[in-house]
């Protein structure tokens, strides 16, 4: 080979090389199978319609499935940062597997943008939780809302439902806070596991308080079983959900059992109804829109936590880019800190504005209190 073809090999080995690392790769771990699909599912669908593009680099995405499990969330969460050397993780879809792998980014320096609904991710805020973003409603500012109405239908005492994990866990916490400060007595607390088939032993226990309403905070389908279970058994107070129950198929499981219900959503489910004026009408339209065209279905707001934490990215990586290359330490770091720097960035679930101490950045505008009338969402009001 001649020196001249030689250099041109290497210019163009180098080349490819620079291409290649200029590429940023973002990992997405969902469950799109195991107890928590219902929510893992649109978030799975959602990532084809992430941008692929940011600050002139290519995006690429590398899509898992932890089938519900936080060990394999783990492992996935492992197998992404050691072998595929992400520059972020979107994901899990669960609080539950959040915990669980959150340390492994922070110990990569890898940002984690998580698509879940406690704040136990992010808060109290540490080295560890400060790599993670969430990209939904703080159980705080939804569990004030619910209760914000509660007082508004005159509920005196109220009794307590959800899973025995982290989700769970923080909204006893939060919930019991702020019923406590109204005024509001929580008479009764009964736990279950996401995968059980019964409520009944539970659901007795709650009859048996003789509570005005119950709250019910579970996400997806398990949202479902505790209320259908207590209206068998007779119960006719109010029923009270959080976001995690936001779905169609809440409404579709659930039937006439449902029917009355009030839970705090996002625009998503009343686009109808929703005010121009609104910022996030416009980008929830658009990410709707795209998903129906490609699915022939609308999504689950879940879907949209995983969408905007795509918004979110585009919006810092060419921020981060002035830092280092992708693949970098620099870079990944740069990315984190551009994170905390979000400011009136409208996503399809909310507006977001970020900072060191606020890894949500959410606030009111982001959620939506409704009612199922007719088998259908209405706003409340």
């Amino acid at each position: 080979m001649s020196a001249k073809r030689l250099m041109l090999s290497v210019v163009f080995g180098m080349a490819c090389l620079t291409s290649a690392q200029a590429q940023v790769k973002v990992g997405v771990v969902t469950s799109s199978t195991g107890p928590v699909a219902l929510v893992g599912i649109p978030q799975k669908n959602t990532v084809a319609l992430l941008p692929t593009t940011a600050g002139g680099q290519t995006i690429e995405y590398i899509s898992l499935d932890d089938g519900s499990d936080p060990s394999a969330a783990v492992s996935a969460f492992r197998k992404l940062i050691s072998e595929d050397k992400v520059d972020a993780i979107i994901g899990p879809s669960g609080t539950a597997s959040a915990v669980a792998a959150l340390g492994f980014a922070a110990e990569a320096g890898v940002p984690m943008l998580a698509p879940v609904g406690s704040t136990a991710v992010i808060l109290p805020m540490d080295d560890k939780k400060k790599w993670v973003f969430k990209t939904t409603q703080n159980d705080e500012i939804v569990s004030a809302a619910l209760v914000r109405q509660m007082v508004k239908d005159g509920v005196k005492t109220v009794g307590f439902v959800g899973p025995t994990d982290p989700f769970g866990d923080n909204w006893l916490k939060v919930s019991s806070a702020d019923a406590q400060k109204s005024g509001i007595k929580i008479v009764a607390t009964e736990r279950f596991q996401r995968q059980d088939t019964s409520f009944t032993a539970q659901g007795l226990k709650i009859l048996s308080s003789r509570p005005d309403a119950v709250l019910i905070a579970a996400p997806g389908s398990s949202s479902v079983m505790p209320q259908t279970t207590l209206y068998d058994l007779g119960y006719r107070g109010k029923y009270y959900q959080t976001h995690g129950a936001a779905l169609a198929d809440y409404l579709r499981l659930g039937g006439k059992k449902v029917e009355g219900t009030t839970v705090a959503g996002s625009i998503m489910l009343v686009m109808d109804q929703a005010s121009d004026s609104n910022p996030s009408k416009k980008v929830a339209a658009e990410y709707m829109g795209a998903y129906e065209k490609k699915y022939g279905s609308k999504p689950a707001t879940f879907g949209a936590n995983v969408y905007d934490a795509g918004l979110l990215l585009e919006q810092v990586i060419p921020v981060a880019l002035k830092a280092g290359a992708p693949g970098t330490p620099a870079f990944r770091a740069a990315l984190r800190d551009a994170l905390e720097q979000v400011k009136n960035l409208p996503g399809a679930q909310g507006i977001y504005n970020l900072s060191p101490t606020d890894h949500s950045g959410f606030d009111e505008r982001g959620i939506e209190l409704l009612t199922v009338k007719n088998g259908q969402w209405a706003p409340l009001n």
